[in-house]
Formats: C-alpha cells, sequence, structure tokens
C-alpha cells in the first residue's frame, strides 16, 4: 500500500474505530504442500478435533488450513486460503 492509502485508512479508522480490531501477526508452521502437480512449502496451521461425551477421544488428524499463494499468511478460506484433511498414519 501506499503512505496516501495507509494515511486514509488511518481516517477512517479514527473517524469510527469500533468498526476495526487489531491482532498480532501469529507465527505459522510451514509443511510440504500439494500444489499444481508439486510439493512446496506452504505456511498452515492445523485445527485438530476432540470429542468429549463420557469420555475424551483426540482424533488422529484434523483439518489443515494452509496458505495458497507461496509466502503468504492468509490461511482462512474467506480470504483466500484453503484446507486440506490432515491424516496420522500409525500402525
Amino acid at each position: 500500500s501506499t503512505a496516501e492509502e495507509r494515511e486514509r485508512f488511518r481516517e477512517r479508522i479514527m473517524a469510527n474505530p469500533r468498526n476495526y480490531i487489531a491482532q498480532p501477526t501469529l507465527q505459522l508452521s510451514c509443511a510440504p504442500s500439494f500444489v499444481e502437480g508439486y510439493i512446496e512449502a506452504r505456511h498452515v496451521d492445523l485445527r485438530p478435533f476432540i470429542l468429549q461425551g463420557q469420555t475424551t477421544t483426540i482424533v488422529p488428524g484434523g483439518l489443515t488450513r494452509v496458505a495458497l499463494r507461496r509466502g503468504s499468511l492468509v490461511v482462512n478460506s474467506s480470504q483466500g486460503g484453503g484446507s486440506k484433511d490432515t491424516w496420522v498414519l500409525y500402525d
């Protein structure tokens, strides 16, 4: 973004701050991902699943949210990220 664009956005925030929220950038892991026929490193975060009832079970696997563009930190699907099933193989 340009300095002018940042200044316009700052003015929008100052005019109505309750419409905005800020949060720190999280450090994401990188993992090999199959992208367009090749394996490449992509930033990911893992959403594990835990089932709870009379007992608690940690499911072997989960949902991995992945940045689809090289170098991107965007993993949420509403902003252009993607998801992949994560499987844990064991004997």
